[in-house]
């Protein structure tokens, strides 16, 4: 069953090496994230779910340990996903990367975790199941959710300006803050194509995970766009 989850963007800027000069523009998503994880370790869960965007078309099992690098943003730094060898996962996509820096960051040791990477292509339906069977893993799951809202909210943007980016990504904060399932089921998969989103998967498998479950209040604990981009940090518990 579903106890908590925490919603936090996976920018690789969000690594201060990476970011580099620009590392203190992102210090309160940082903090905000920190804060969220520490919500996630309150609910005292029995296993952490860690999901977030993927290149491939369906879902994919990241097992304990499987590593990952910001090697090709110019930078010598590795992560790993918990503890574990990861020998069948391969490298970790770059969500699941920031993910699990936020987890070493902040000395993660509550419950034993592995990943899952969902498709940009994969239909609300799958999305929605693939929620239900993470919550179905152990008596208490939780998920820390990585996603970004719309890439198109200035005209320097990675999507340039789209008008309907601001109210888009104003939409997701009001769900992710307030736990609202039903509007997360409704994300139209076109549109956060368009407005390249990379969250809509993701969120919609937590919203599937969240059904049956326990009745998880939200809390918005952060949202910006620096770079044109819509980043949001929330938690259920």
């Amino acid at each position: 069953m579903l106890v908590a989850a925490a919603a936090c963007p996976c920018p690789p800027l969000l690594v201060p090496e990476v970011a580099a000069g620009a590392a203190l523009e992102l210090d309160a998503a940082r903090a905000a994230c920190t804060d969220a994880l520490g919500v996630l370790a309150a609910a005292r869960p029995d296993l952490l779910v860690v999901v977030g965007p993927d290149d491939g078309a369906g879902a994919r099992e990241y097992p304990a340990g499987t590593p990952g690098s910001f090697r090709g943003f110019g930078i010598d730094l590795d992560v790993r996903l918990g503890e574990g060898d990861g020998v069948t996962g391969g490298e970790l996509p770059y969500g699941l990367a920031v993910g699990a820096w936020l987890l070493g960051r902040t000395g993660w040791a509550d419950a034993p975790v592995e990943g899952r990477g969902v498709g940009e292509s994969l239909a609300p339906g799958t999305c929605l199941a693939e929620g239900r069977r993470l919550a179905g893993r152990a008596d208490r799951v939780a998920l820390l959710v990585m996603g970004d809202a719309s890439a198109c909210r200035t005209l320097k943007a990675p999507g340039y300006l789209d008008e309907r980016a601001a109210p888009y990504d104003a939409e997701v904060a009001r769900a992710l803050g307030s736990a609202d399932t039903a509007a997360l089921r409704a994300l139209d998969p076109g549109t956060a194509r368009e407005l390249k989103v990379s969250g809509r998967a993701p969120w919609q498998v937590l919203a599937g995970a969240a059904e049956g479950g326990a009745d998880l209040s939200g809390a918005l604990l952060h949202e910006d766009a620096p770079y044109g981009v819509g980043y949001v940090v929330a938690t259920w518990s």
